[in-house]
């Protein structure tokens, strides 16, 4: 069974105070893809075999493990990889695309998918915070890297936006939405660990000062140190704080796992220099329990069973990011992952964000 947290108040325990957290990240935004000096010879290799494999010329990230659909997180990661290859001309081509597509009417968001195939591409406009907050974070490191400043006022919108529909007051804690709509319950609110993109949070407080930014920072520690379930203690992909009491619980309408999109917590703790994080250390005793063969690809946080498949190329990448090694095995067996292992898009992304965290 899973253990839920009872926390009363966000009360910051071991770790960061409440107000060193921005100051560390704010920091960290500035040695960011905006401050690379020159992109290495590896990355834009590794670029190149991205866009090969998952972007098409208009500028459209596919997910080939999803029907080949576009995501505005595919789309904000692609910004991300084109920044730091210093790649100007496909930054644009992705970003056109992105606005001329996927923004929202009457905000700055995006819509969180595209379908090619459907007679609406664009069926459901609600967003992915995630997504957004890539898109702004790429957005304005591309402004000041390459001294163009409409790059600067789209992300700058965008950081507002994220502020004004997609953080709420819940009890004690300020939360990010996983969308402006659809997430918040009659006794509680549904969030997403992994969508606490802490590497970013510094740049956009840098461009739309505010100290909301330090409360969902911080509070998003907080939440994640009581995010303990099933036998290793772990994060979920999903998770409902209840308004009246701040306990955790995992939702009904999606599978009780750490899994795919969880994997992004340790992702986004290691890259924020968060290394010392409860909830990350839990997670490497997940991955390095003897008991696995090899590294599961997620685990069941109610029954404890674990997938009977091994994790991909990319999750070993980002397992080997958070200091998670094995003694021996295939995670053991390259030092710097590669696009050209990934079996699909989400692990090549994966592969690619931790060479940017790795820098």
């Amino acid at each position: 069974m899973p253990i839920p947290s009872q926390p009363s108040a966000p009360v910051i325990g071991p770790g960061p105070s409440r107000r060193g957290i921005l100051a560390g990240l704010a920091a960290l935004a500035g040695a960011g893809p905006a401050r690379a000096a020159e992109a290495s010879a590896a990355f834009r290799t590794e670029w190149f075999r991205f866009q090969t494999r998952f972007l098409l010329p208009e500028g459209r990230v596919i997910d080939t493990g999803n029907g080949g659909v576009s995501h505005s997180e595919g789309q904000g990661w692609g910004l991300l990889f084109a920044l730091a290859a210093d790649d100007q001309a496909g930054f644009e081509r992705i970003f056109g695309w992105t606005r001329r597509v996927l923004r929202r009417p009457g905000d700055n968001l995006h819509a969180w998918r595209f379908r090619p195939d459907a007679a609406l591409p664009v069926e459901d406009p609600n967003n992915a915070t995630d997504g957004d907050i890539c898109i702004a974070w790429a957005l304005l490191d591309a402004g000041a890297r390459w001294g163009l400043p409409d790059y600067t006022l789209v992300g700058t919108a965008i950081a507002r936006d994220i502020l004004r529909l997609l953080v709420r007051r819940v009890g004690a804690y300020s939360v990010l939405l996983p969308g402006a709509r659809g997430f918040e319950l009659a006794d509680g609110t549904i969030i997403n660990p992994s969508y606490y993109v802490f590497p970013a949070f510094g740049a956009l407080a840098r461009a739309v000062p505010d100290p909301a930014w330090v409360r969902v920072a911080a509070d998003g520690l907080v939440l994640l140190r009581a995010c303990r379930f099933g036998r290793w203690g772990l994060p979920p992909d999903w998770v409902v704080l209840g308004r009246a009491d701040g306990g955790l619980t995992l939702p009904a309408n999606w599978p009780p796992r750490f899994s795919f999109d969880a994997v992004r917590v340790p992702l986004y703790l290691s890259w924020a220099g968060l290394g010392g994080e409860p909830a990350l250390e839990r997670v490497r005793h997940f991955w390095t329990d003897p008991a696995h063969l090899a590294m599961p690809a997620w685990a069941d946080l109610t029954t404890d069973a674990i997938a009977p498949y091994a994790a991909s190329p990319g999750v070993t990448a980002v397992a080997r990011l958070a200091g998670a090694q094995r003694p021996a095995g295939p995670m053991a067996q390259r030092t710097e992952p590669s696009v050209s292992d990934a079996p699909d898009y989400y692990s090549a992304a994966l592969s690619m964000l931790v060479r940017m965290a790795s820098r």
